[in-house]
């Protein structure tokens, strides 16, 4: 350790991560209760931009996605049993495509997460501002203060450790699935002879047949981004070598199991009724929740109940994501792709201070931004602005995050440290065509000002490049330091 320290790179804190808690940032990540609310619908069609998607055969399109995603997944753990570094994506596209893109494609990822990050914090506080007003009547603060509360929150359980934020993820994120696992096998209980397992694998339930598979295939990669981002825990892993690739390719399961069980009942609990699941568009999850006398399979207290339960697997995404963002802005200012500034170590918790505080500003700005500044990226009534905030950022974070997964996958063409084997190159083929497809549906009739997210994308792909060149940092650690590479595990 002490020849690493002369180096000059600075390191986290003792690697002491199991293989439960790197589950538990990937499974936290992707946010399958909040996924299964919110974006399923998407997935079935009824509220994508083009009005197309996979209707009643929504569990087929979550099926062939998940095996998209696995492929993806592959590749991440080929490339995570050889480099054990806080880079993750940043460091795999660096060693398969060179140091300008792999600089481009970390500004593009990273700032990708903390789009994520900002945007759900301004979601989660106007959403608990008005779901108490609304059944409480009673807000109790306004929505921008719930937002600075919950920034300060997440700002304190990074600073205390990863372990901390690991465990308050799968916390939450259990509690989360259970509860709403629970409900969802109670309602293929209760539906008992209106099941038809088959109807929602037939590509018929789809209004346009496999084309509206296909786009429902499309959306479906959305609801498993942040899959990877165990990886980027790897220097604070005991074992990287082996829990981080279990942990990516385990999480993938975890989550697809419970994205079909929630495909499934959120189209069987409409009795597979395309007009019935539209006007519940909004949120399927609740309606499905509502009283008997509504429609529904609950009451008003599981309305509340699910209410809760997806506040609580938002706060694990965003813990997920924010401990992904440090990461890599950690790794990346430490190559000097980024201010050395944000590449600061707590000297007392290992933690990355430098990009906590970093994230924590940037946090800030969206809040005041949503508050001071109405007309930022605004939708049509009766959309709030703190959605419009939240549906420009989720688009810009998704859609940078699959470019990078693109660019992975091309990039594991070229095999990963000379080796090329026939596992790989069909994984990166898979995860090429998902990848651009998915890059597809996230532009094809977006409407504006969702729309220029791409075009923001490409500015900063552009900016990182531009900065490869100008400032050509140093050597990675992931290559300068023995312990980050070619199989070893870190040393405290």
């Amino acid at each position: 350790m002490a020849e690493q320290e002369g180096l000059g790179y600075e390191r986290l804190g003792a690697p002491k991560l199991s293989l439960i808690d790197c589950i538990a940032q990937s499974v936290g990540f992707i946010g399958p209760v909040f996924s299964s609310a919110f974006v399923i619908p998407l997935i079935v069609g009824v509220i994508s931009a083009t009005g197309k998607g996979a209707g009643g055969a929504a569990p087929l399109a979550v099926l062939i996605a998940a095996i998209g995603i696995f492929a993806l997944g592959w590749i991440v753990a080929t490339y995570a049993k050889r480099v054990h570094a806080a880079g993750s994506l940043y460091d795999y596209v660096t060693k398969s495509l060179g140091g300008n893109v792999g600089t481009a494609s970390g500004w593009l990822y990273y700032s990708g997460t903390i789009a994520l990050t900002a945007g759900l914090i301004v979601l989660m506080g106007g959403y608990l501002h008005d779901t108490l007003d609304a059944e409480f009547q009673h807000p109790i603060m306004a929505g921008w203060l719930w937002s600075v509360v919950i920034t300060l929150g997440i700002f304190l359980i990074l600073f205390l450790g990863v372990q901390i934020s690991t465990r308050v993820q799968l916390t939450l994120a259990l509690i989360s699935m259970a509860v709403v696992l629970a409900f969802f096998l109670y309602v293929i209980a209760k539906l008992g002879s209106q099941n038809d397992v088959a109807k929602a694998f037939n590509p018929s339930s789809s209004p346009d047949g496999w084309a509206g598979v296909l786009f429902g295939v499309l959306y479906g990669v959305l609801i498993f981004v942040g899959f990877e981002t165990a990886a980027n825990l790897a220097e604070e892993t005991a074992e990287p070598k082996r829990q981080i690739p279990r942990a990516v390719l385990i999480s993938v399961v975890i989550v697809a199991v419970f994205y079909l069980i929630a495909a499934y009942v959120e189209v069987a609990g409409f009795g597979f009724d395309l007009k019935a699941i539209y006007s519940a568009a909004a949120a399927p999850l609740f309606a499905l929740a509502s009283p008997t006398s509504a429609g529904g399979f609950g009451s008003t207290t599981l309305v509340r109940v699910m209410e809760l339960v997806v506040l609580l697997d938002m706060i694990a995404v965003a813990i997920g994501a924010s401990v992904s963002s440090t990461r890599g802005v950690f790794a990346m200012a430490r190559d000097r792709r980024l201010p050395s500034a944000l590449a600061g170590v707590s000297a007392r918790y290992g933690t990355p201070l430098g990009a906590i505080a970093f994230l924590t500003v940037i946090d800030l700005l969206f809040i005041a931004a949503n508050e001071w500044w109405p007309s930022l990226f605004a939708l049509p009534p009766p959309n709030p602005h703190y959605f419009a905030i939240f549906s420009w950022a989720s688009t810009y974070g998704a859609f940078a995050l699959v470019v990078v997964y693109a660019l992975m996958s091309l990039g594991s063409l070229r095999g990963v440290e000379g080796k090329l084997t026939a596992g790989l190159v069909l994984a990166a083929i898979v995860g090429l065509a998902l990848s651009l497809g998915a890059i597809f549906g996230a532009i094809y009739k977006v409407p504006s000002p969702t729309k220029l997210a791409p075009y923001y994308c490409l500015a900063v792909f552009v900016i990182g490049l531009i900065v490869s060149f100008v400032a050509k940092g140093r050597e990675p650690a992931s290559q300068a330091l023995p312990d980050l590479r070619s199989g070893a595990a870190p040393t405290s």
